[in-house]
């Protein structure tokens, strides 16, 4: 194992934001000297959790090792417990024979997994198959069981998406689950095909077809072309944390890296919580109380700002009206 290359991509995997146990991992698998292999971790996202996959190769050249991409996918299942893993079973060659099984890490691999097989199979949880619970079955191919408590799981569209990275530079992991959640996320390191360095707000575009490696593309809010900036546009409201400069500039970070931070305003007379997140595309923020019902982003306006809001909203108005008086 080359001792530089191992330092190299320890480096990388924590700037990336991986965890001491993935990146331990890393370290074993690197001993044993294998072409290629695979990393699992799992993130809590608003609504489930986010499974990774990351993909390592050797150089068909050297000794070193490279990871180039990890994959994410979207699911509402919950964490499992320590030691525990999932497990699709196949009958057992010969009576009397151990069942064999495929381990996986995450969810979202095992369901893949498991919807392949073409005879009989389980899927289960557990530490191994002798204290297991089975999750879902199947008999010659065809699915006659899943359980309650993992029906939502089973059921739910997984849509995977690849984030590449080039030595180390990428989108991180906390940056991935809020770009998967449909936010926006800035990236001051970005490249043209022509090799300038540039700076811009990137977000999946749910909006468009999948491309043919079955990936969303992304859309980009130039910086500072677009005219998003995070600092005016947190100016314009009455948000506590932006008196204190230690708590404002972490302000900026969370939202700069897709994050949905909660903040004190005042609300009718009262000082309450809320969450608020970059709607770049609209150069705005959105608000959202502690039980995730959206505010009114205007009740959390300072006076000036409101006052220009209003001007504007006013202009517009009456260039409707004018409109409607000239179309009769």
């Amino acid at each position: 194992m080359n001792l530089n290359n191992l330092e190299n991509l320890e480096q990388e995997m924590k700037a990336l934001g991986f965890s001491e146990k993935l990146i331990t991992l890393m370290q074993e698998r690197m001993r044993s000297n294998v072409p290629d292999f695979k990393l699992y971790d799992s993130l809590p996202a608003a609504k489930g959790r986010l499974d990774l996959t990351l993909h390592f190769k050797q150089s068909a050249k050297s000794d070193y090792y490279y990871l180039g991409r990890y994959d994410a996918a979207m699911n509402n299942d919950k964490p499992l417990a320590e030691g525990q893993k999932y497990m699709v079973i196949t009958p057992a060659a010969q009576e009397g024979a151990k069942k064999p099984f495929k381990a996986f890490e995450n969810v979202s691999e095992a369901i893949s997994h498991f919807r392949k097989m073409e005879a009989h199979a389980e899927l289960a949880v557990g530490k191994d198959p002798s204290a297991k619970v089975m999750l879902a079955n199947m008999e010659n191919g065809k699915v006659n069981y899943v359980s309650k408590e993992f029906k939502q799981t089973y059921y739910a569209q997984s849509l995977p998406q690849t984030f590449w990275l080039d030595q180390g530079k990428g989108f991180t992991a906390e940056q991935a689950v809020n770009l998967m959640e449909g936010r926006s996320v800035f990236r001051d390191d970005l490249l043209s095909r022509e090799g300038i360095p540039y700076k811009a707000w990137m977000q999946l575009d749910n909006e468009k077809p999948r491309d043919r490696q079955n990936n969303l593309t992304f859309r980009q809010y130039g910086d500072p072309s677009y005219g998003f900036d995070v600092q005016k546009v947190l100016d314009a409201y009455q948000i506590k944390e932006l008196e204190d400069p230690a708590k404002r500039e972490k302000l900026e970070v969370a939202i700069k890296n897709g994050n949905k931070p909660m903040v004190t305003v005042v609300k009718d007379g009262q000082v309450a919580k809320v969450f608020i997140e970059a709607a770049v595309r609209y150069g705005k923020l959105n608000f959202y109380a502690e039980n995730g019902k959206p505010e009114k982003r205007e009740e959390f306006l300072k006076e000036a700002s409101r006052e220009r809001t209003l001007s504007v909203s006013n202009n517009m108005q009456r260039g409707v009206s004018a409109g409607q008086e000239l179309s009769r």
